[in-house]
């Protein structure tokens, strides 16, 4: 474990996502701690996109951005919102110079799949078609996440290839949840990793799917092809339950021909980048940002 990691670990709560309503308030309150970029330079707007229903997302609009990315909070399913993920969103905005739409997708148990993709995919739609309105390039978005919403993320491109959905430039996926089936070695064996646990992925995976059986919309790793796919970039996290499903999702997106950058982070575990402190997160970040600029650069 890196060692400014290791001295927050006790600071991280131990949450077992077993109780949702509950596990909701505490996740907000560390995402209240995590403290949110300067957005000066910026206009950040709250906006609805016309769905069934409606679909909430914050606009971080850093001056003279023509890319997008429509972008996917995490907290397993169940967790999160738009102003749970503002720290993340706003700084991956400014950091990256790129338009950034966050999505307050609908929450499991009480919506499980596919609700929260329709929302994902309704908001990319929009974007699409109101570009002129947003001042973006329709041909530059992206779609990214971290976590559950990497996960979704990943199904959003999917559904777009196979519905001929509106262009897709790239897909950033931070520490992605891919695999309902939680069969690899690190799904297996980290089962006291720090705040991502076996057992608190597979609760997730319960309240999100619910009584429907896993289809590659709702678990990404379960496709069996991936020709076709806007190029990636994937991050995983050394001691986290996700490591190897993710590694294994850039290997086949490989194979199947499309473009990779595949980036494992030592000595790090899932979401550990919220310790804006240690050096490693830094990098995460910039790391992030600097992907993201590259993909959607003219």
């Amino acid at each position: 474990m890196d060692p400014e990691l290791e001295a927050f670990i006790p600071l991280f709560p131990r949450a077992d996502l077993i109780d949702p309503v509950t596990e909701r308030k505490n996740f907000a309150e560390l995402a209240a701690a995590v403290p949110a970029p300067d957005t000066a330079g910026m206009e950040v707007e709250d906006r609805t996109v016309p769905a069934d229903p409606e679909v909430p997302v914050r606009i971080y609009r850093p001056h003279r951005a023509q890319g997008a990315v429509v972008w996917l909070h995490g907290g397993g399913f169940v967790m999160g919102d738009v102003d749970t993920e503002h720290p993340w969103a706003a700084r991956l905005a400014d950091a990256s110079g790129t338009v950034v739409i966050s999505v307050g997708y609908r929450l499991a148990p009480e919506n499980p799949f596919p609700a929260a993709l329709d929302d994902a995919y309704a908001v990319l739609t929009w974007a699409a078609e109101h570009a002129a309105e947003l001042g973006i390039d329709p041909e530059r978005i992206a779609v990214g996440g971290h976590s559950a919403g990497g996960g979704l993320a990943a199904a959003v491109a999917l559904r777009a290839r196979d519905q001929q959905g509106p262009p897709i430039r790239y897909q950033l996926l931070n520490q992605p949840g891919l695999d309902d089936r939680q069969e690899t070695w690190s799904a297996r064996n980290f089962t006291s990793t720090p705040w991502m646990t076996r057992d608190k992925v597979s609760a997730a995976w319960r309240h999100y799917l619910g009584s429907t059986p896993a289809t590659p919309y709702a678990a990404p790793a379960r496709a069996a092809d991936l020709s076709g796919l806007p190029p990636a970039y994937v991050a995983t996290a050394e001691f986290c339950p996700n490591r190897d499903e993710d590694i294994d999702y850039a290997l086949r997106l490989l194979q199947a021909g499309v473009s990779v950058e595949l980036h494992q982070w030592p000595g790090t575990f899932h979401g550990s980048q919220a310790i804006l402190s240690a050096e490693v997160s830094q990098r995460q970040i910039a790391e992030l940002a600097a992907a993201l600029r590259r993909a959607l650069a003219e």
